[in-house]
């Protein structure tokens, strides 16, 4: 009996330890992580149950042809084409899936104006894999972001 009982605290004890060092949910994600292109840096964050991204640093921060903050000029609402797009909130309500897998959340690209649907993918911990697609995962594209080191 007494052995039993060793073990099981051994047991609790291993298992313990194995997951202390790696997040049991999706707060991995959290972070600054530079786009594929470079012309971007994004924070990551969880609000409430879900993740955001919002823009916190561009390579090119002010527009040439106005010489002030580059703003949302692509966006289909004719409203938010003054919203500066530093600080601008572009990957929305992404939950934690399984796997190092976020879903069921949006990206938006300023580029053009578009919204898609999209997947996340933590392919180890400092690179994702982010595919933004219409309709099916099939039909999209993915970009890979790298994360960037905070001092």
């Amino acid at each position: 009996m007494k052995n039993l009982r060793l073990l099981g605290t051994l047991i609790a004890v291993v298992t313990l330890f194995a997951f202390a060092n790696k997040p049991m949910n999706g707060d991995r994600l959290n972070g600054v992580w530079q786009t594929g292109n470079g012309k971007a840096k994004v924070k990551i964050e969880k609000i409430g149950t879900k993740y955001y991204g919002k823009i916190v640093w561009l390579k090119e921060p002010i527009d040439p042809a106005t010489g002030k903050a580059k703003v949302d000029k692509n966006n289909p609402d004719a409203k938010l084409r003054t919203v500066p797009l530093k600080g601008y909130r572009v990957l929305k309500d992404f939950t934690y899936k399984n796997n190092d897998e976020w879903g069921d959340g949006t990206i938006y690209d300023p580029e053009n104006g578009s919204t898609y649907k999209c997947v996340i993918k933590m392919k180890d911990a400092n690179t994702l894999d982010i595919r933004g697609y219409i309709g099916v995962q099939a039909l999209g594209r993915t970009d890979t972001w790298k994360r960037m080191k905070t001092n």
